[in-house]
């Protein structure tokens, strides 16, 4: 992998991740760009103990633009996008209008490939291996800068879960706070390694999956199954099973089996609801919409959650779809977005089924 860190016309870092050493990024971005005015503002909420990000910027953002304007394209001729090179392998860039900025964090975006019309599932296991690089590597930068607590990579694929622009690609939000989904895994952790007397809850989780009936597929060092109490109708978690606290850690045998069994995955949820693909549920169904997301340790002490130390939490991936069935979404309503309390309507047991079905 060659690393290739440039800027773009207002400032805001771009930086080349390519496949061949001898590969020469000087293109310069030709576009007149003022400096990005952020309004980024992080609230928090007193009452429930959470923060919220405040970005009234960010409703100036490109939205839904024709193929032919897409900015995540690369640079041809006088089309000019936020990649100034005429084609790339992947690049990550300052967001232009970033939900954390300043001393709220930062937003960046990860672009998987300069094909506007592919999907991640559509990558090469070379390709794969290389955005996984490049997550890695933005984790250990981002670590670094003195307003970041944590990091977290993300994929949100689909106009049904929001997404705006339809070139494959996912992001990486750099936050100044522990968010609260990493905090109430940290608190069971604490609770469970004192009553049991030191008890990791991460191995026990593992090991209990690894012995039941929701395994999706298995490889020498990653697992995937449909959590017992898995709040979505299609939700898998994917763990490498040796535990490591972050991308960092994993070992040279991990990253190397990482695509084949990620993209396989990926493949298996644009099956489930495809009868074309030998699905049950409907035929000629869009490409599933989902969210893929790394859950890594924070950095710091994590002093008030006591007893527990980064090396505690296991890395994992959750990815899961909002839709249900066939031609039907699952809607976040009064329990899920009033109580946070989710009503899932598939058995965990039968989407596990069902995924390992549709295997390829």
């Amino acid at each position: 992998m060659k690393k290739t860190s440039t800027r773009l016309a207002d400032g805001r870092e771009l930086i080349y991740y390519d496949l061949r050493d001898d590969t020469v990024r000087d293109a310069v971005d030709r576009r007149p760009l003022e400096r990005t005015v952020t309004t980024s503002e992080v609230r928090r909420d007193v009452l429930l103990g959470d923060s919220v990000a405040i970005a009234s910027h960010r409703q100036g953002r490109i939205y839904h633009p024709p193929v032919d304007q897409c900015p995540l394209c690369p640079t041809t001729g006088d089309r000019l996008s936020e990649i100034p090179d005429s084609s790339y392998d992947v690049v990550v860039f300052e967001n232009r209008f970033p939900s954390l900025a300043g001393d709220s964090g930062r937003c960046e975006v990860v672009c998987f490939t300069s094909d506007h019309d592919a999907s991640f599932a559509s990558l090469t296991e070379e390709q794969a291996a290389l955005v996984l690089e490049a997550w890695t590597d933005r984790t250990s930068e981002l670590s670094h800068l003195p307003s970041v607590e944590q990091v977290f990579c993300f994929e949100n694929r689909g106009e049904e879960i929001g997404v705006t622009l339809g070139h494959p690609h996912g992001q990486i939000y750099a936050y100044p706070f522990t968010t609260p989904r990493t905090a109430l895994m940290l608190r069971s952790l604490a609770a469970h390694k004192e009553a049991t007397g030191g008890e990791n809850l991460f191995d026990a989780v593992l090991e209990r999956e690894l012995a039941g009936e929701r395994v999706v597929l298995e490889g020498e060092h990653w697992v995937a199954f449909v959590p017992y109490a898995a709040h979505w109708p299609y939700e898998v978690h994917l763990y490498p099973k040796r535990r490591v606290p972050d991308l960092l850690g994993l070992d040279e045998e991990a990253r190397t089996e990482f695509p084949k069994v990620y993209l396989e995955l990926l493949r298996r949820f644009d099956r489930i609801f495809d009868g074309r693909d030998g699905g049950k549920e409907g035929a000629g169904e869009p490409p599933t919409p989902y969210i893929s997301a790394w859950h890594q340790a924070p950095f710091g002490t994590l002093e008030e959650f006591e007893g527990v130390s980064r090396d505690d939490f296991a890395l994992h991936l959750e990815l899961f779809t909002i839709r249900r069935t066939s031609g039907k979404l699952k809607f976040l309503a009064g329990s899920e977005s009033g109580m946070s309390v989710f009503i899932n309507d598939v058995p965990p047991e039968r989407a596990a089924e069902r995924l390992r079905e549709v295997a390829s």
